[in-house]
């Protein structure tokens, strides 16, 4: 960036610009959440899933006694995770309480441009430093000490709003591509949901009489070929850990060695299944030969009945996952019996007319994998130039 000139810069510890305290939660926790009117409002990681910046509202709230037992922030306090996926942070655009999985930063100097210090608190620059610092092993964690000794470049005033300025470009731009992104996943997500409701329709495409009542044992094959980790020179292992909701692709593996007991056996082409929590909506299909998770059920398209590519796109409806929990037995972990989900009975489009549909389904999954590689590439972009100008 034109303009800046770095021999003015400072370099000071995240001590010297906030407060930094950390959250509280009241106990139990359930004793205190509320849905009256005085509620007040409780932070907790699970709000931020959908946002990347600003806390405007949040699911659950608690009592005004519990407020003594935890750490009130306001509007404009950071806040910044300090377990899990820690030191990830906020802006607060409302008031609430925040438990011990939460550290707060409140500003104490003034001339700091609020925009300026989100850039580098959400930079690698800073991510490195938490990590480095980080005590714990199994999960990573932060806490005050750690936080207060980490450094960060501090420009003149109007070179921090130049700076904020030239990142929110980039961040608007990342903005945009997600929308785009999330909205293209809920018109499938209804799409599918319309098509295998009891419309029995798909537009104009399909009426009544282009649909039919079958048994899923008589589109879906249970494969339950069994494996040794330990024996096998297969070399890739699928756990229910590595599926992600709503997403027929496997982004992360692990290895054959990495686990114990006997699992399935899967080829490429294969569907796996969550069956364990079918309510986290694990569906995908396998684009290499491996083992998978014994907790998962391996499924083969019958293709005299179902074309092979619409099987998956079924699975993911709302109309076979609602059936999968609803059929689920156990308390603290439902699982589906591979014979109870062989004799449930769907309306699907009978098979004829199923390959019009796969186009359709296809090219949102190709177009909403277009929109996933922009924004990678605008965050790693953002996070290039950050390294850049900040380093």
């Amino acid at each position: 960036m034109k303009g800046l000139n770095k021999k003015t810069w400072e370099t000071v510890n995240l001590e010297s610009l906030f407060l930094i305290e950390r959250g509280g939660s009241p106990r139990p926790i359930d004793d205190y959440f509320t849905d009256e009117p005085d509620g007040i409002n409780w932070v907790k990681i699970g709000d931020t899933t959908d946002i990347t910046k600003y806390v405007y509202h949040t699911k659950q709230k608690i009592k005004p006694s519990g407020v003594r037992n935890s750490r009130m922030v306001y509007d404009g306090d950071f806040i910044l995770s300090n377990s899990m996926s820690f030191g990830r942070p906020y802006i607060m655009k409302t008031t609430g309480c925040i438990h011990d999985g939460w550290l707060l930063l409140r500003e104490k100097r003034g001339n700091i441009d609020k925009e300026y210090l989100y850039t580098v608190l959400s930079s690698d620059l800073l991510f490195r430093q938490f990590k480095s610092f980080a005590a714990g092993t199994t999960v990573k964690n932060l806490n005050i000490e750690v936080v207060k000794k980490v450094q960060i470049p501090l420009p003149p005033l109007e070179e921090q709003k130049q700076i904020a300025a030239f990142f929110q470009s980039i961040e608007t731009a990342i903005e945009q591509v997600e929308g785009q992104e999330k909205n293209l996943h809920q018109l499938k997500h209804k799409l599918l949901k319309d098509l295998f409701s009891e419309k029995q329709e798909f537009g104009n495409h399909l009426k009544a009489k282009d649909f039919e009542t079958v048994r899923f044992e008589k589109i879906a094959i249970n494969i339950s070929e069994r494996v040794e980790p330990k024996k096998t020179e297969l070399t890739i292992y699928v756990g229910l850990e590595h599926l992600d909701a709503d997403n027929l692709k496997i982004e992360r593996t692990g290895a054959p060695d990495d686990v114990i007991g006997t699992k399935l056996k899967i080829y490429k082409g294969d569907i796996i299944f969550g069956k364990r929590r079918a309510y986290l909506r694990k569906v995908a299909v396998s684009h290499f030969d491996g083992i998978a998770s014994a907790h998962s059920m391996i499924l083969r398209a019958n293709e005299k009945n179902i074309e092979k590519d619409f099987l998956p796109y079924f699975m993911q409806s709302d109309t076979f996952m609602s059936r999968a929990v609803q059929i689920s037995e156990g308390s603290l972990s439902p699982t589906i019996k591979n014979k109870t989900l062989a004799v449930q009975e769907f309306i699907l489009p009978k098979k004829e007319k199923q390959k019009e549909l796969i186009v359709v389904f296809k090219q949102f999954d190709t177009t909403m994998e277009q929109l996933k590689q922009q924004r990678i590439t605008l965050k790693n972009l953002k996070q290039k130039l950050l390294n850049e100008i900040l380093g």
